[in-house]
């Protein structure tokens, strides 16, 4: 399962980049889409907003705590909470170990931080 969080608001965002947030679903800034199997489309969706969302593999136990928390059983859209203890930096996550972009495992850090 892959789960993407807006992270960035829609403040100087080109209308591309909102068009293909809308179409994901990620309509305000602290959402969350969890995608079960996403497919070639689905992916390159996420490769093209990737700089205003993070995304990474989160695993069964973590999405059952998503569910249980915020939202309904078999829904993929969350509303979440501004992370705790803040956002360390909204730079790329391979570069200055910011949270935009592929996250990995990690994500489920920052998922359980948010909830």
């Amino acid at each position: 399962m892959i789960a993407v969080i807006r992270i960035h608001g829609e403040v100087k965002i080109r209308q591309v980049i909102v068009d293909t947030l809308n179409r994901l679903n990620l309509k305000k800034k602290y959402t969350c889409v969890v995608f079960e199997k996403p497919n070639a489309i689905e992916m390159g969706m996420i490769e093209k907003v990737k700089d205003f969302v993070a995304y990474g593999e989160i695993d069964k136990d973590t999405y059952k705590k998503l569910v249980e928390a915020r939202g309904k059983q078999g829904t993929k859209f969350f509303r979440l909470h501004p992370p705790r203890g803040g956002i360390d930096s909204k730079k790329h996550f391979g570069v200055d170990k910011g949270v935009l972009g592929n996250n990995g495992n990690e994500i489920s850090k920052l998922l359980l931080r948010m909830l």
